[in-house]
């Protein structure tokens, strides 16, 4: 099996996409809704590493949203432009700079990127990283500091083995503690309006991240970090631009099997509201099973982890009715014929396997899966997109709502 599409393969996978896209969980858009999307798209670089098919593919994907949040540009932002090039003029950029390597240093560092359709969307005045400030880490530092030393001294006695060959691998220094995103996330500042002047935008912060793949207690660390960071940020509304946030990225997440983990999420979500008013609502849509399905969305192109989410903060005044939708409406989402609220992920694993073997994913034995994944992982991506649906009101509905409320 060849490592990548041929022509005729392509071929197949656009006509079949051309005549199902929603069996596949394609984005549709709808007149009334804003679409906003988040997809890791693997080592985004070079624009010759991938095929001109490949790229069309792409692009199809861009195409249906109106703010998305791409994970994994690399420094050569040559992929990103090429991309701008296959979805059109009415398309804009904002970038990160290279983020996760301190400049000189080796590693793979990575931008953050939004692409947004300007005739839907406005960017606002505000962009910046999101960083734990110097008093922040000192304190945390000092409230750690005996783990820490505990933490460097095994270090020390580590890197001693190794250098007088006792030890064959060389160690590496993990804190103990969360100091630092190992990637800062991205915040830029978007008012989503739609293509009528009467509907009522979307107003808010979205935030771009990638967070660390390391060990649970990492992963878990710098998710608790973020969600603390943007919580905090939520309750100062009279401080913030825009008072509600979107979280779109790949976070992640240790929660491959919903069943075991789920429990362990939804007591994390009730501790972080403890201190918060009650006026605030944090939803994690992809943390629910969707109404129309029977188990939660993969979004890893092997159909096994939940890495990447989309998680929405805001005040009451944006609640029922008039913005973002609460975690008590995710039981209804996608239920109203396509044009209300919903969320999903766009599964291309399914669509290759359908076009080109006839057979869904999960009827490959392990070994074909595992060879057919390889063909694609790698130069279309290795992650799936997702996307939620954002329903508009009308001013004057709105100021019915308001009248009956």
């Amino acid at each position: 099996m060849s490592r990548e599409f041929d022509e005729e393969e392509w071929k197949l996978i656009f006509q079949e996409l051309e005549e199902n896209p929603l069996r596949y969980g394609f984005p549709n858009r709808v007149q009334g809704s804003a679409l906003i999307g988040s997809f890791n798209i693997r080592k985004l670089g070079s624009a010759a590493n991938r095929s001109v098919n490949t790229w069309k593919f792409l692009g199809l994907i861009c195409n249906c949203f109106d703010l998305l949040a791409i994970q994994e540009a690399l420094d050569n932002m040559d992929g990103i432009n090429r991309l701008k090039e296959e979805v059109g003029d009415d398309w804009k950029i904002i970038s990160s700079d290279k983020t996760g390597t301190y400049p000189g240093d080796s590693g793979v560092g990575e931008r953050l990127v939004f692409f947004y359709r300007s005739s839907t969307v406005e960017r606002g005045e505000v962009v910046s990283d999101i960083t734990y400030d110097r008093s922040k880490v000192t304190e945390i530092l000092f409230e750690n500091l005996d783990e820490i030393n505990e933490a460097k001294a095994k270090y020390d006695a580590d890197m001693e083995d190794y250098t007088t060959g006792k030890r064959k691998t060389k160690p590496s220094l993990n804190p103990p503690t969360f100091l630092s995103f190992i990637r800062s996330p991205y915040c830029a500042s978007f008012k989503v309006k739609g293509n009528n002047p009467a509907y009522v935008p979307y107003t808010f912060m979205a935030i771009n991240a990638h967070l660390i793949y390391g060990t649970t207690k990492d992963r878990w660390r710098e998710f608790e970090a973020l969600m603390n960071w943007i919580r905090n940020r939520v309750v100062q509304r009279e401080k913030t631009y825009y008072p509600s946030f979107m979280l779109l990225g790949d976070l992640n997440l240790d929660y491959d099997d919903p069943a075991k983990d789920y429990s362990k999420m939804e007591q994390y979500m009730k501790n972080i509201n403890v201190d918060t008013p009650d006026e605030v609502h944090v939803n994690f849509p992809f943390l629910d099973v969707h109404p129309k399905q029977t188990e939660h969305f993969t979004s890893n192109v092997k159909l096994t982890q939940r890495y990447d989410q989309i998680g929405l903060f805001f005040r009451d005044d944006d609640g029922v009715g008039k913005g973002f939708p609460t975690h008590s409406e995710n039981k209804l989402m996608g239920t109203d014929d396509g044009v209300g609220h919903d969320y999903g992920v766009f599964n291309f694993t399914e669509l290759f396997s359908k076009a080109l073997t006839k057979k869904s994913f999960k009827e490959l034995s392990k070994d074909e899966g595992r060879k057919f994944v390889r063909k694609y992982e790698h130069e279309v991506s290795d992650h799936m997109p997702l996307w939620i649906r954002l329903k508009f009101i009308e001013t004057s509905n709105k100021r019915k709502f308001e009248e009956v409320n």
